[in-house]
């Protein structure tokens, strides 16, 4: 009975195994899409430079100068994080909201629009500094996200920002600083 029963396991596990075998991966299943590359180079700049503290110490000015509260930051990891409180609502938003309250109102509904608009928003930036693969340069990569409230206070959204002007504020902020921390001014 034993030897019965092991073997009925040990023919499961074969069949499940030789079933899973026979995937197969599609074509290109690695390869990362254009999208990919392109959001890569936003996000991402070298400088010329191995002082990877000087760096980081640049990171954190600019992103103070641009209204961020340092959260986190762990130098030995070459990690920054930052976060800011700002407002989402917006005009047009509130005001579709009052209209289909409005409507919703006036055909004996109990119209709960302007709870779904947003009030606020977390925006975080995650920075990344480390050296490049020849060792020559050090590489910058920072991701933007946000996550929004509504007026009922439930998180409404939560995205990574692609906006190209955010990245080359931030980055053209950080060359400056760069610039200025290795002509020491």
């Amino acid at each position: 009975m034993r030897k019965r029963r092991r073997f009925l396991k040990l023919s499961i596990i074969f069949l499940c195994l030789g079933i899973i075998g026979c995937a197969s991966v599609p074509k290109g299943f690695l390869k990362p899409n254009e999208a990919a590359l392109e959001k890569r180079q936003l996000q991402m700049r070298q400088y010329d430079t191995t002082n990877e503290e000087q760096i980081l110490a640049a990171v954190a000015g600019v992103l103070q100068d641009l209204g961020f509260t340092l959260d986190n930051s762990e130098t030995k990891l070459g990690f920054v994080a930052a976060s800011k409180k700002a407002d989402a609502t917006s005009g047009g938003q509130m005001a579709g909201a009052v209209f289909l309250d409005m409507l919703s109102a006036l055909g004996g509904g109990h119209g709960n629009a302007m709870a779904n608009c947003d009030k606020s928003q977390v925006v975080k930036a995650s920075v990344i500094a480390k050296p490049s693969l020849d060792g020559n340069k050090i590489t910058v990569r920072v991701t933007f996200q946000r996550i929004v409230w509504n007026m009922s206070n439930q998180i409404s959204k939560v995205e990574t920002i692609n906006d190209p002007e955010i990245y080359q504020k931030f980055y053209d902020g950080l060359s400056k600083a760069i610039f200025l921390e290795a002509q020491k001014i």
